[in-house]
């Protein structure tokens, strides 16, 4: 769906309203005919919006469903590059397969995949993502960046900025920033990313940016309860799904804006103050091996600089930081 769609400014004008909207109110915002509003209010209807219809005086919106739908995503939502068409499934196996497939059909920059559940939902390094129902954000955003691919660790950590900015914001939670991907609330793992791409070898022909977050989980399976916590977990409410994509995507527009105009160093400059993971000695698996030192910093292309002894700097591009308090979380399913 795109929010050219009758059904976003449907929902958007009967959101908007103080009390009821006539046909002809409805009609007019969404771009129908009168006749057509019917059809179209069915149609919410069926996707669980609560709407009452009264003779003379029109429509009025009584409740909108938690769910990821097209035009809950697109009320309210302020980009002019990212999330202009949105894909939504019940159920898929990985919003990011899904997306990846549409972009290898030409799919446009900006398009969005939601789903309100995951059956094969994963992390990094191929580690499977908890997606219960209704309970997360799983969502993927198809990006086309004019860039070399030696550019996607520094994206991964621009979205998890944007991320910080955006989903702290509406839960009104601190969100901390794991490298290389991570989302910690309180000591525990609130969410991931997973950035996977297609390239040539100078550019970057397509790029997913995967988002899995825990929203309104209320517990998770016992393997995972000392590692990972939700939103609603850390907040003691429930947060709306919909508000929360629609912050991430706004603040990524922003910081995606600044990136492909070389303004990455103020990106990365924020990354720092939000890191959990500088500052402390840790642990990097890397296959079979490991790397151990003091997490120094990052570099300027998204790198984690390591001090493994007096002046030695060593670079670290893709790893996993080893389970341990000091390095976060160790939710293995959740990585």
């Amino acid at each position: 769906m795109t929010a050219d769609d009758p059904l976003p400014r449907l929902v958007r004008a009967l959101k908007e309203a103080a009390g009821p909207v006539s046909g002809e109110g409805l009609a007019a915002a969404a771009g129908v005919s009168r006749a057509a509003v019917w059809k179209h209010v069915q149609r919410l209807k069926s996707r669980g919006y609560a709407i009452a219809g009264t003779p003379r005086r029109g429509y009025r919106l009584l409740e909108a469903p938690d769910r990821l739908l097209p035009e809950e995503i697109f009320s309210g939502l302020g980009t002019a590059r990212l999330g202009g068409a949105i894909h939504h499934a019940e159920l898929v196996d990985s919003t990011n397969d899904l997306a990846k497939e549409l972009g290898a059909a030409g799919a446009p920059e900006g398009a969005l995949v939601v789903a309100e559940a995951q059956r094969a939902g994963r992390g990094r390094l191929g580690r499977s993502w908890e997606s219960p129902p209704g309970a997360g954000l799983y969502v993927s955003l198809l990006l086309r960046p004019d860039l070399p691919p030696e550019n996607l660790p520094r994206l991964t950590l621009a979205a998890g900025v944007a991320a910080a900015r955006g989903l702290g914001g509406v839960a009104r939670v601190q969100i901390g920033l794991k490298w290389p991907n991570d989302l910690i609330v309180a000591g525990k793992k609130a969410g991931g990313i997973l950035t996977e791409m297609t390239a040539e070898e100078d550019r970057i022909n397509h790029l997913v940016l995967g988002l899995g977050v825990n929203v309104n989980n209320r517990d998770f399976p016992v393997e995972l309860r000392d590692t990972a916590i939700s939103l609603a977990q850390a907040t003691g409410r429930t947060l709306p799904r919909a508000a929360l994509l629609r912050a991430w995507l706004e603040e990524m527009e922003m910081i995606y804006e600044d990136f492909l105009a070389g303004n990455v160093a103020g990106i990365l400059e924020e990354w720092r103050a939000l890191s959990v993971t500088l500052g402390r000695t840790v642990s990097v698996r890397q296959g079979t091996g490991r790397i151990a030192g003091y997490a120094r910093d990052v570099a300027p292309d998204g790198a984690l600089l390591l001090e493994t002894g007096p002046g030695q700097l060593v670079r670290v591009l893709s790893g996993e930081l080893a389970p341990g308090p000091e390095a976060g979380p160790g939710a293995d399913r959740q990585t």
